[in-house]
């Protein structure tokens, strides 16, 4: 290659005498003759450099990085990733016009000669002793191919790409030996396909094709004359001669190819200067990598299918080895996404609230049974280009894998405490007084063995009006806290958390579910992927399933392809048919006639679900299921800013929101859109009697009434949480917090602040 090099601070003297040193060492190396380490042949002091022999015989070609392509579970492509943009191609996808290019311009008489081209060292040297430096080199392709390879092998490394590429006498002993065994090996058309692959174009282009799809649109086979000779002269110089920045320059370079190819014999001296008079003709397609680049607002999902990859063992069993086998690339990743369901939670999130609102919204569907992630979105876009409202953080997973550190469910929490119970032997049909206004019960029993034994702590429903006694089925339809905080109290707190844990829920942030009875209102800050999956729960009549987002994976490796292993969905049961049965029958009534009755989806698509609304409205939620699908929103502020009162939304004005109000809305028409056309099958449902009705019974549907009372000394979240139907008055409770008694901060994914309302 004719390209000036750095001779590592030596004088021009110096360096033609290294570059001697090596002209003879190659001529030597043809003969066969092995030649010791001396000065005399400048090769610095003896035992410096290899000898010859002692060289290894075989070079280890690592297989090319290409793009990464995801798919979703129809086979459409979500995004194409890469470290390097490559795509492999052989020698008949590559247009003759390009091979005679590349060849007349770096190696002309490639054809000719063997590893090393003496006529081309003998033409360098007087080159370079007439100019008195080293202006020119010698490299043949083979042994630009072996140059290639080793800065292949290097990866992102700059240490190992500064070895690669350094102007020492062994890095160029060890290339001389390694094209000769790769023109013994492989044969002139192999040596020259594959250093068109390797080779760098620029604009982040690695080999012929991506190099064609870049400058010109259009495939390495279809190139014609003058554009195979803009590509073969960038390959000397990438930045220099750069035709998207510096137009002149390249042209120039392009017409010296043209020149060339004419005096070799490749085109006439006619067809070259008509090309020369031709413009470069660019059509530049901007590279398309990352998940950025996503369709259907799927690219958070992208972003957690390279999270699952970076951090499952099945993938490798360190980070590093991960990394490695992702930055190669070369994958055919197929994923769970159900392109109707994410094009339908996308519609919806945009629909229902604008990326410029002050609060956020993040919906996951799963399949019940299967744990495949269905879909994954969010009202704030993909973005890293700091345009407003535009993030990376993924709203809707835990922090581990991109997310942060979650949002208080509320009162979508409280099934989970109802789950406990009845798998414990509660009837669905226990009564507690449920009064409007109570301290918590203490004492509480842990499940170290300790005791809950704060008392004094208040916890209200959302309105006066609501008061007992309540059975369960009315107090889960009216989300009664007094209810439910009875209910915890009654059963211990150790059931709940060993309930949550047999249904993957876990805190977001990856601390452990705290121990006080308030969880029962939803403290405990989870990830939408973490509650619909939970869900799905219920809807598998008690099967839980770890939520997965890869299918399948083949990687090709040269020219051959193979397939990788994935992670597997583990199910287990985490609850009798018949509880999660009694559940399903408790949530149904909920969207029917309860605080989720905006967000049911009609007669003919039985479905169940429960809403939640945190104190001060900083986050509103609805998770709610049918048979055959599972799925979660949340609505607020990710940094615990903004309480959602007197807010826009969407373009609509609420003077207060709640989980029935704005998430319901979402969850229907996200729900409605990803089942259009599937089967509506009906859920188990067990007969639960109505109780008794008593003189006083009543009043309007509340929606959350979270109020949170202390945890364990403080450690954890107070509050109120609020009503959900929108034809409900909703007044403010009148009971205060303690100082110090909140829990957690305001920085984050929405971490900390305290209980919350409907």
């Amino acid at each position: 290659m004719s390209k000036k090099r750095s001779g590592g601070g030596l004088s021009p003297t110096q360096q033609a005498a290294k570059f001697l040193g090596v002209s003879v060492l190659a001529g030597a190396v043809m003969a066969g003759i092995a030649l010791p380490a001396a000065g005399a042949l400048g090769l610095a002091a003896k035992g410096s450099v290899e000898s010859f022999d002692e060289l290894p015989t075989n070079l280890k070609t690592p297989p090319l990085s290409q793009r990464t392509t995801i798919l979703d579970s129809e086979g459409g492509t979500i995004a194409t990733v890469y470290s390097r943009d490559r795509t492999v191609v052989d020698l008949k996808s590559i247009s003759p016009y390009m091979q005679k290019a590349i060849v007349a311009i770096e190696d002309s008489r490639f054809y000719q000669h063997g590893a090393v081209d003496l006529k081309g060292v003998l033409r360098a040297l007087n080159k370079n002793a007439q100019s008195g430096g080293v202006s020119q080199g010698a490299s043949t392709l083979t042994q630009q191919l072996v140059k290639n390879v080793a800065v292949e092998e290097a990866g992102d490394d700059p240490t190992k790409v500064a070895e690669a590429t350094q102007q020492t006498i062994g890095r160029k002993i060890r290339e001389l030996k390694y094209a000769i065994q790769l023109e013994e090996e492989l044969g002139k058309k192999k040596i020259l396909e594959n250093y068109l692959n390797i080779t760098f174009f620029g604009q982040q282009a690695y080999g012929v094709e991506a190099a064609s799809q870049r400058y010109f649109s259009t495939h390495a086979k279809d190139l014609n004359l003058e554009q195979s000779a803009l590509l073969a002269g960038i390959v000397q110089s990438p930045s220099r001669y750069d035709p998207v920045n510096d137009e002149a320059e390249a042209t120039k370079r392009r017409n010296t190819v043209l020149q060339r190819m004419a005096e070799v014999g490749d085109v006439s001296q006619a067809d070259a200067d008509k090309a020369k008079e031709q413009p470069l003709g660019l059509k530049v397609s901007k590279p398309k990598n990352g998940c950025i680049t996503a369709v259907k607002g799927a690219g958070f999902f992208c972003d957690y299918v390279r999270e699952v990859f970076l951090t499952d063992p099945v993938f490798g069993k360190t980070k590093e080895a991960r990394a490695k086998v992702w930055n190669q690339g070369g994958l055919t990743i197929k994923t769970t996404m159900d392109p109707q369901a994410q094009k339908s939670a996308q519609k919806s999130i945009k629909e229902h609230v604008y990326q410029d609102d002050d609060v956020a919204t993040a919906a996951t569907i799963v399949q019940p049974g299967t744990g495949k992630i269905l879909a994954m979105g969010q009202s704030r876009p993909y973005g890293i280009n700091n345009k407003k409202n535009e993030t990376t953080l993924n709203l809707s997973v835990n922090a581990a894998m991109g997310g942060g550190a979650g949002y208080q469910p509320g009162s979508t929490f409280k099934p989970i405490v109802a789950a406990a119970a009845i798998e414990g032997g509660m009837p669905a049909t226990k009564m507690y007084p449920s009064p409007y206004k109570m301290d918590y019960p203490a004492p509480v029993q842990e499940c170290n063995g300790n005791t809950w034994n704060e008392k004094g702590v208040p916890v209200t429903n959302e309105n006066t009006s609501e008061h007992g006694p309540y059975d369960m089925k009315t107090a889960t339809a009216k989300s009664v806290n007094t209810y439910y905080v009875s209910l915890i109290s009654d059963i211990g707190i150790c059931p709940v958390t060993e309930m949550a844990a047999k249904m993957g829920v876990q805190r977001a942030d990856g601390r452990k579910i705290q121990q006080a009875p308030s969880i029962a209102l939803g403290t405990q800050e989870m990830s939408p992927l973490t509650m619909a999956n939970a869900y799905a729960t219920f809807a598998s009549r008690g099967m839980y399933c770890t939520p997965v987002a890869i299918e399948s994976i083949t990687q090709r490796v040269g020219e051959k392809s193979k397939s990788l292993q994935v992670p597997k969905s583990t199910c287990s049961r985490a609850m009798s048919e018949n509880t999660a049965d009694t559940i399903n029958t408790l949530l149904k009534g909920v969207v029917e006639d309860g605080t989720g009755s905006e967000a049911g989806l009609g007669a003919g698509r039985p479905s169940a679900g429960k809403t939640g609304t945190t104190d001060e409205r900083y986050a509103a939620w609805f998770v709610g299921y049918t048979p055959n699908m599972s799925g979660a929103v949340w609505v607020g502020d990710p940094a615990h800013k903004r309480q959602m009162k007197n807010i826009t939304i969407g373009g609509v004005w609420n003077e207060k929101v709640f989980g029935g109000k704005v998430p319901g809305p979402i969850w229907r028409d996200m729900m409605s859109g990803a089942l259009e056309g599937k089967d509506a099958p009906n859920f188990n449902l067990v007969y639960i009697p109505d109780p008794p009705k008593e003189k006083g019974d009543g009043g309007d549907d509340g929606d959350d009434g979270d109020n949170r009372g202390n945890d364990n000394g403080g450690n954890d979240n107070g509050g109120n949480d609020g009503g959900d139907d929108g034809n409900t008055t909703f007044p403010t409770p009148t009971f205060s917090i303690p100082e110090n008694f909140i829990q957690g901060t305001s920085n984050g994914n929405g971490n900390g602040g305290g209980g919350g309302r409907g």
